[in-house]
């Protein structure tokens, strides 16, 4: 989220880091909102997932293209899909980036 968080736009999101305590809507657990990434649209309406990343890249102008691609009921599933493979190896993936980004760090301060 750092990286969407400077991008220019960012200002326009009503950012909530979940991991932290705070105020959920009611129609949000927090247990909900820990697995799975969500945003609220245009019409308030709650969605998570693959189209919750479509509704965040519409509010950045270099990236509203994808979001509007990827809101097409023709595209979306593809969207979609890619999110539910992603999850499951994301802790992998961060694991895998933490010791890169460690021995790399290391190798800089010798």
């Amino acid at each position: 989220m750092s990286f969407y968080r400077k991008r220019r736009g960012a200002e326009a999101v009503a950012w909530v880091d979940v991991s932290q305590p705070c105020n959920l809507p009611a129609d949000l657990s927090r247990a909900g909102a820990m697995a799975r990434f969500h945003v609220r649209d245009a019409n308030g309406r709650l969605v998570d997932g693959g189209q919750a990343f479509a509704e965040l890249w519409k509010q950045f102008s270099g990236l509203r293209w994808v979001g509007l691609f990827f809101s097409s009921p023709a595209t979306r599933w593809i969207l979609v899909l890619g999110y539910n493979v992603f999850l499951p190896l994301r802790p992998r993936l961060q694991s895998l980036f933490r010791r890169q980004s460690g021995s790399e760090d290391t190798g800089k301060t010798r």
